[in-house]
């Protein structure tokens, strides 16, 4: 095509339309997306970010920074102890499953609630540190007002499914600037990698923590009706980024969507002149509507299993695709995806970095033989469950861990923490645990006087018979 000379394009505006055309595929389902600068919220991707959603956990992000402030204003400290009510022991899962009357530090409950999601320990926080759940969920509110998310509302410290609850992908890069900003000497929350309470351990559901270059936070969350949702944060040549994704297919895609996001915005650093302006993450316009219900979607009668927090099993068949976008305001150069060392997919199916697991525990703050006692103690109380449940109870503990919003999670929570807590949370731990472990070693101490005036062939027949027995019930 011919242009005058006065109205002939310049090479770099022909570059610029042709890399805004490439960069612009559509969304395949519904999803909010956002990356900005952590130090300038200067937004540098923006598809759907004003769109309200449901937060899920990612409320739990703001229990943990309206908890932080308050240890930060001298109001609380790391080592006030608080006590599990009834109200927080009856939580959905994730969660830690400690009786009632347990008393947990801020601190243990804070890891707690931010690497296993534990619904719980957020109640405990709120209980303790607003009262109760409605006077802590008016402290939010207020909290989430003073930093500007003009899109949030907060109803309960966990996120668990509750009319008005809503957020936005705009508001929670907000709150992850201000805990950046806020809060820089508790930070080290955000991006624990895995924690031990007792002999369990626990990763962190945000699959970045350990396996993207740079990855310092934060917090994942799903129920059926978000979808899977993160904040991710990554630290690269002294910048950092934070990504927002939320009501992402699956557990793995999240990770996924924000690992491109942060690699398309760490190699676009040099290429701003091709992407207009869009301002910073304060300024986005909200957008009037309801927020999307993905229940069916994530949820429905389709769905062979229930939906988890932590779905390690997802297919990944779109994971090469570019970033979604579909409102123009994604400026991100496609091509450029090519030149990452790593596909995000293949970075995820890497284990974690090894790192030692973070002790938690119930009852005081403790140090050296204090603490080994404390999870030798937390140990016991575990172990009563395992000894019921037999040889399958340590496969459903994984599961357990891993889910967040799973029916077998319940299951194992409640029986797990219904029997053998009782005693332990009196603080007599020793004398309870020996007092159980004598007669344990009692039993084995009759069998062998049993065992030698009888013949050994018999003895040994009716032992292969009961194994069967009990094999045919277990199955």
């Amino acid at each position: 095509m011919y242009f005058p000379r006065p109205l002939r394009p310049s090479l770099k505006w022909i570059l610029a339309v042709a890399m805004l055309a490439i960069a612009t595929p559509q969304i395949a389902q519904a999803e909010a997306l956002l990356v900005v600068e952590a130090d300038t919220g200067k937004v540098l991707q923006a598809d759907n970010a004003t769109m309200p959603w449901y937060p899920a956990s990612l409320s739990k992000l703001m229990t943990a920074y309206v908890t932080l402030k308050a240890v930060k204003d001298g109001r609380v400290s790391l080592d006030t102890l608080l006590t599990v009510s009834p109200t927080a022991s009856s939580q959905s899962p994730s969660k830690m499953g400690l009786r009632p009357g347990t008393q947990v530090t801020v601190d243990n409950a804070l890891k707690m609630m931010l690497v296993k999601s534990a619904n719980d320990m957020a109640v405990v926080l709120a209980e303790g540190i607003g009262g109760s759940i409605d006077g802590f969920a008016g402290m939010m509110n207020e909290t989430a007002r003073k930093l500007g998310m003009t899109q949030t509302s907060y109803v309960n410290p966990n996120g668990l499914p509750a009319d008005g609850q809503i957020t936005s992908a705009r508001d929670m890069a907000i709150l992850a600037r201000a805990i950046i900003r806020d809060l820089p000497e508790y930070e080290y929350f955000v991006h624990i990698p895995s924690i031990r309470f007792g002999r369990r351990v626990t990763q962190n559901f945000n699959k970045l923590i350990g396996r993207y270059p740079g990855a310092d936070g934060f917090k994942t969350g799903f129920i059926c009706a978000s979808g899977y949702n993160l904040v991710a944060s990554a630290t690269r040549d002294g910048k950092r980024l934070i990504a927002v994704v939320l009501g992402a297919s699956s557990g793995r895609m999240r990770a996924i969507r924000a690992a491109q996001l942060l690699d398309r915005g760490f190699a676009n650093n040099g290429l701003a002149w091709l992407r207009p302006s869009l301002g910073t993450v304060d300024n986005l316009v909200p957008i009037d509507t309801t927020p999307p219900n993905l229940r069916e979607e994530m949820c429905g009668a389709k769905h062979k299993r229930p939906a988890s927090d932590e779905d390690g099993e997802d297919t990944v068949a779109s994971a090469g695709a570019s970033t979604n976008g579909d409102s123009g305001v994604s400026f991100f150069a496609s091509g450029l995806q090519a030149a990452m060392p790593t596909k995000p997919a293949d970075m995820l199916a890497q284990p974690a970095a090894a790192s030692e697991p973070v002790v938690v525990y119930t009852g005081p703050t403790k140090t050296g033989a204090a603490l080994i006692a404390a999870v030798e103690a937390d140990t016991e109380k575990l172990q009563p469950a395992k000894r019921a449940k037999g040889k399958h109870t340590r496969v459903a503990g994984k599961k357990s861990d891993a889910a967040d919003d799973a029916k077998g999670d319940a299951k194992s929570a409640s029986k797990s923490d219904s029997k053998p807590a009782a005693k332990p949370v009196r603080h007599a731990n020793a004398k309870p645990d020996a007092a159980a472990a004598k007669p344990a070693a009692d039993k084995p101490a009759a069998a062998k006087p049993a065992g030698k005036p009888a013949a050994a062939k018999p003895a040994a027949k009716p032992k292969a018979e009961k194994p069967k027995a009990d094999a045919k019930p277990a199955g």
